[in-house]
């Protein structure tokens, strides 16, 4: 199969496991062809600009946007979410298409994955997962240097961007771009942040579990 045909087997089997299983919200073919394999490779141009090397999707979720890039790529890929029931799922059906021995799966949290894999990954992307500083401490310990984070977002507003900033000073990041567009429905708005490992954090990282999310190094 082309890349194009494992993609839309893929979601097909993801819309399959749905019924039983709650993965996405999305029920029918159309939408998720837009909000999930359209919207995941809206970040290609800035995916392929990084590092060559390991790429993880942080909260892959059914696996968006993380399988799809992983086949446009070819990179090596490591699936990162904690709920062990969708994990499981997505370890099915990238087996079931063959693809085992590219993409694997990691069923935990952020914070044990850093631990166990630190500075192993050339490009991360994380797709509404959490605020832009939670994502950047999360990412930091994982990239090596010169690594990428890619952020989807559909809006983020100037005081998320703000603090941003501010953690990504302390945390070995650097902003490089933020892109907006709209998907082919001519109504969803994206917004793609590019971020570049850069230099040693000025924090032990990853921190305790949780804390990223509820106290960010923003102060």
């Amino acid at each position: 199969m082309c890349e194009a045909e494992l993609i839309d087997r893929y979601l097909d089997l993801i819309l399959e496991a749905n019924k039983t299983t709650n993965l996405t919200r999305i029920d029918s073919k159309e939408k998720a062809q837009l909000l999930h394999v359209e919207d995941s490779l809206v970040a290609l141009p800035e995916i392929n600009e990084a590092p060559e090397g390991l790429y993880g999707d942080l909260g892959t979720g059914g696996g968006f946007p993380g399988v799809p890039v992983a086949i446009m790529t070819g990179r090596e890929a490591v699936l990162v979410d904690s709920v062990k029931k969708k994990v499981a799922i997505v370890d099915k059906a990238v087996e079931s298409l063959g693809l085992s021995d590219q993409i694997s799966t990691f069923s935990g949290r952020i914070e044990d994955l850093a631990c166990e894999r630190p500075r192993q990954f050339s490009v991360l992307t994380a797709r509404a997962l959490s605020q832009l500083p939670s994502l950047l401490e999360l990412a930091s310990p994982l990239l090596k240097e010169g690594g990428a984070l890619v952020c989807y977002k559909g809006e983020a507003t100037a005081e998320e961007q703000k603090n941003a900033e501010k953690v990504a000073r302390k945390v070995g990041m650097v902003f490089v771009s933020k892109r907006s567009l709209t998907l082919s429905d001519g109504e969803t708005h994206r917004e793609v942040f590019l971020y570049q490992r850069e230099g040693k954090p000025k924090v032990k990282l990853p921190r305790r579990i949780g804390l990223a999310q509820h106290k960010p190094l923003i102060d």
